[in-house]
């Protein structure tokens, strides 16, 4: 495919972004979202143009129903999609949950392994593709968006897989899903199977073939490309790649591939509003507590980072020396923006304008910018990165009950570190001291002597949201309590602080009952 060709964007060669973020993606430990988070991210993910958002698995709790059906009554230009397993409860629950939607979809599966259908279903296969037929049949009644996927698909035996999907169609199925659920295949036997499906389905041209990556063998991105180069137009992601197990295929690692090399993988293209990708990055992370590596591909703090002296001089003059893809385009504010305390409001507005980030009302835009100058006088530089996490952290902030005052924390040799605390709660003052064998550790005693709720410190994060030694600290928590997981993050240059307030953010949590998941989990099955 020549230059000329490659920018060319064909109608039949438009990839359609299947976003299971809040679905497949909430399925990672710990991921779990409320409702209310739910709406945030589905609301970036309309801002983002995802084609398609699958909200949740309706069947698996009232909690998923819910927020399935409050994601469809709310979100608008978008198909939304509820899961279920290939039985009449799940489907007619999926079917009420998606049906307030402009665009309701019915995404029903089962297994067709050898492996799945001997320990797991006990059916034989004239069994599997009876209910296939009957399930398929049975969504349709309800939307005439309906797509079927083979769980399991890349272990399964191709002429198999044949039967199934034919069958599928005849039955009205309009998108057909091809997993790698275990992340088990290989760019090449990925090729192969695609080509294998369309010239042996013989109503494949009825339905848009779908696939669904894990990462597993930490293909699933190369995976996901090369299907598309061999025809498939619909790929399924998740922001960050989270998921359960190694994860699922990232999103914004196949959307700029597919920008950057579409002459590889057979013109492919989408809609996709780019400068969007950093921060629904951000938002998914900071409300999963789920760390972005600072390596990882497009939305990694060091993406577009450049330290050494050879790489530095060629930036310097031309960027194209050393960069493929131009920063801004995927939401990074690139190399320009440089933040000071002499910047002022307008700087601090036009910076929050090129990160794609609105707050609400000029008062919080106000306290934010109080709160960056407070860090401008800290750290030689502010950049865009701060920012992003300045405004995460006060929005997670303004929904925490428990407000730190005061505090404070010392250690010497041969002793215990001893700190006290001053926490507001409204207008009541709460005082607590503690010891401990570290700052942090007596600083979260005193706190815990001054709330007093009972707890269990499950997980203690903590990472450097720019590089640097005046880098502001981000702490994740995840306590347990009351049978259930509770998780918070904090922000600032101290670390001992940003600590106490993550604490803080979980504890508010705990008293209002804003739980993140139930420790005994569902016993719906969990795919791909």
């Amino acid at each position: 495919m020549s230059d000329q060709e490659s920018n060319v964007q064909r109608p039949e060669d438009r990839v359609i972004v299947f976003d299971t973020t809040l679905r497949d993606g909430e399925q990672s430990p710990g991921a779990t979202l409320t409702a209310e988070e739910k709406l945030e991210v589905a609301d970036a993910l309309v801002a983002l143009k995802v084609d398609v958002i699958e909200a949740g698995f309706p069947a698996a709790s009232p909690g998923d129903f819910e927020a399935v059906q409050a994601i469809a009554r709310r979100a608008k230009g978008v198909t939304v999609a509820g899961l279920a397993r290939a039985n009449q409860g799940d489907i007619e629950r999926a079917a009420q949950a998606v049906q307030p939607a402009e665009d309701p979809r019915i995404h029903t599966f089962i297994a067709t392994s050898d492996i799945h259908l001997q320990y797991k279903l006990h059916m034989t296969r004239e069994q599997l593709l009876e209910r296939v037929a009957a399930s398929v049949r049975l969504a349709r009644s309800f939307t005439s968006n309906v797509e079927f996927s083979c769980e399991d698909a890349t272990r399964s035996d191709w002429d198999f897989l044949v039967q199934v999907f034919t069958t599928a169609i005849a039955n009205g199925a309009t998108t057909i899903n091809v997993p790698d659920t275990v992340g088990y295949t290989t760019p090449a036997e990925y090729v192969a199977l695609m080509k294998y499906l369309r010239d042996r389905v013989e109503n494949i041209d009825n339905a848009i073939i779908s696939v669904h990556c894990h990462n597993d063998l930490g293909m699933a991105t190369a995976n996901t490309l090369s299907a598309v180069g061999a025809g498939a137009r619909q790929v399924e992601v998740t922001m960050n790649g989270i998921g359960e197990r190694a994860g699922n295929t990232a999103l914004e690692e196949v959307v700029m591939g597919l920008d950057t090399r579409r002459d590889q993988f057979g013109g492919g293209w989408t809609r996709i509003e780019k400068t969007r990708l950093v921060p629904t990055s951000r938002l998914v992370s900071d409300l999963t507590s789920l760390d972005v590596q600072v390596n990882k591909a497009i939305v990694g703090a060091n993406a577009f980072a450049h330290e050494a002296g050879i790489h530095q001089d060629g930036m310097l003059k031309n960027r194209t020396t050393y960069e493929i893809m131009n920063p801004t385009d995927v939401g990074w504010e690139g190399t320009k923006l440089v933040l000071g305390k002499h910047s002022g409001r307008a700087g601090f507005r036009n910076a929050l304008k090129d990160l794609g980030i609105r707050l609400e009302s000029d008062d919080e835009v106000n306290r934010v910018y109080q709160r960056f100058l407070g860090l401008a006088d800290r750290k030689k530089h502010v950049t865009g990165a701060d920012i992003a996490a300045l405004v995460a952290d006060h929005k997670s902030s303004a929904a925490t009950s428990f407000q730190l005052e005061r505090w404070n924390a010392s250690i010497g040799s041969g002793g215990d570190a001893t700190a006290s605390v001053v926490i507001l709660d409204g207008t009541r003052r709460m005082t607590g001291d503690g010891a401990g064998n570290g700052p942090v550790n007596a600083l979260f005693t005193a706190i815990d002597a001054a709330i007093g709720i009972e707890n269990e410190l499950t997980l203690y994060q903590v990472e450097a949201v720019t590089p640097g030694e005046d880098a502001q600290g981000q702490v994740h928590v995840r306590l347990r309590a009351k049978g259930q997981l509770f998780s918070g993050h904090g922000l600032a240059t101290d670390v001992v602080e940003a600590s106490a307030r993550a604490y803080l953010s979980a504890l508010s949590k705990v008293a209002s009952g804003q739980n993140d998941t139930v420790l005994m989990g569902s016993s719906t099955s969990r795919w791909t």
